[in-house]
């Protein structure tokens, strides 16, 4: 028994059929470029907020950990502690020259809440560069299969076209539905690693924002060990 020439099935398809085929490629190979500059990506942070974490657990000295800061420039976290440590310097050099000295005083009565607004524009940005083109994934992953079957249908319809018209037999339709099988098959392939990495990276990019909430908080404890009990002795 022979098999049928996937090849040769491909090169006799109909045009249309090729089109949808070109469409599913490129969707597939843009989505694997995808996978492979986020993969980095998420790695690089995943690093370097290691690093950073490390570094900030070990270190008393809140202008040593701003150099840090900016320095490991891949760190979500470096970037959250970047834009509190510059919102702390504005409150200070406001009260400096308004000559109200007592930190305590300010916060017992304002809160954290610009430090906390400050934290979470750091974090908003973060994750703005780690969500970039991760949802073109999903949307890869949803409408490559719907392309493939609109290309098997329409290549089914065009093999059974042929035995309208009389003197057709199945070994005469059997490529041409092969051929809409293709598409089927093909535009499943571009999906499912979409969809799988879209998952993957969703569930890294979650345990990433734990960690940078969780810092936020650790944050503003540094804060209150060193600023507030120092200024106020």
């Amino acid at each position: 028994m022979h098999g049928l020439n996937i090849w040769q099935i491909l090169w006799d398809s109909g045009f249309v059929v090729k089109i949808v085929l070109l469409i599913l490629v490129l969707a597939s190979v843009y989505s694997w470029a995808i996978i492979w500059q986020k993969y980095k990506q998420l790695k690089l942070v995943t690093e370097a907020n290691d690093k950073f974490s490390d570094f900030f657990r070990k270190s008393n000295s809140i202008a040593d950990i701003h150099k840090e800061a900016s320095e490991n420039l891949d760190s979500t976290m470096g970037l959250m502690f970047k834009r509190g440590f510059e919102e702390l310097n504005k409150i200070i050099e406001k009260l400096n020259q308004s000559g109200k000295s007592n930190f305590t005083q300010h916060f017992s009565a304002h809160g954290f809440e610009s430090l906390e607004r400050a934290l979470k524009a750091g974090f908003n940005t973060a994750n703005e560069k780690m969500d970039l083109k991760v949802s073109l994934l999903a949307t890869i992953g949803s409408i490559t299969p719907f392309i493939g079957l609109f290309g098997t249908v329409w290549g089914i319809i065009d093999a059974f076209s042929g035995l309208s018209q009389g003197g057709g037999s199945i070994e005469a339709v059997a490529p041409g539905i092969a051929e809409a099988l293709v598409a089927t098959a093909v535009g499943l392939a571009a999906a499912i690693p979409a969809v799988v990495f879209y998952n993957l990276f969703n569930n890294q990019i979650s345990r990433i924002n734990s960690q940078m909430e969780s810092f936020s908080q650790d944050f503003l404890n540094l804060v209150e060990r060193t600023i507030l009990i120092k200024k106020d002795q």
